[in-house]
């Protein structure tokens, strides 16, 4: 019984470290540093234990610092992009500012420009007006004293007047009294108003 005892315990053993040596082999654990004197007694299994470097806590907190590092200048490098980003969308600001100023500028002197025009049309108008009560009032006077004030006037005023003589004259389908007014004005006056009026229709 002592033997049969003592044969048990042997294959208990036996199996016990064919189970550690298998499951080690199947890297299921670790035991071939442990038994590294039993595996030299294998010829099939090497002797070393594990060969996998272990990482220690300090390799695990330079790593950690690692990736805190790469996500740090990736940050780093998104912030520059959008800087530049902000950078061009400002100049383009700028430009538009610019632009609408120039163009706010342009709409300011087309309105001056207008409002220019537009009183020198009413000027024109008031002045055409001017004339024509003139021309009518010096018609209905005695031609003498009608010619009397076309004489006093400045040569231009002059010709407007009688220019505008003329045109009433035509559109009412009268006689223009313009020749008599001539006729009646002293000869050198006359001819200087003829000759003006004929070399500049328009304007002196």
């Amino acid at each position: 019984m002592i033997g049969r005892s003592i044969l048990l315990l042997l294959l208990i053993v036996v199996l016990a470290a064919g189970s550690i040596i298998w499951f080690d082999y199947l890297n299921v654990i670790d035991a071939k540093t442990v038994l590294a004197p039993l595996y030299r007694l294998i010829p099939f299994i090497p002797g070393e234990g594990r060969t996998q470097e272990r990482v220690s806590s300090d390799e695990i907190l330079n790593l950690d610092a690692e990736r805190l590092s790469i996500r740090l200048e990736a940050l780093e490098l998104r912030n520059m992009e959008l800087d530049t980003r902000q950078r061009e969308l400002d100049n383009r600001y700028g430009e538009i500012e610019q632009m609408a100023q120039e163009l706010e500028e342009r709409q300011n002197a087309l309105d001056d420009r207008e409002n220019s025009l537009r009183v020198q049309s009413l000027d024109a108008e008031n002045k055409n007006r001017n004339i024509e009560q003139n021309a009518r009032h010096l018609t209905n006077m005695p031609p003498q004293n009608a010619v009397n004030i076309i004489a006093a006037l400045d040569d231009q005023d002059a010709i407007d007047v009688l220019r505008k003589t003329e045109e009433i004259a035509q559109a009412e389908g009268t006689t223009s009294i313009v020749p008599f007014w001539l006729s009646l004005m002293d000869p050198a006056r006359a001819a200087e108003l003829q000759r003006k009026m004929a070399g500049r229709p328009s304007s002196l």
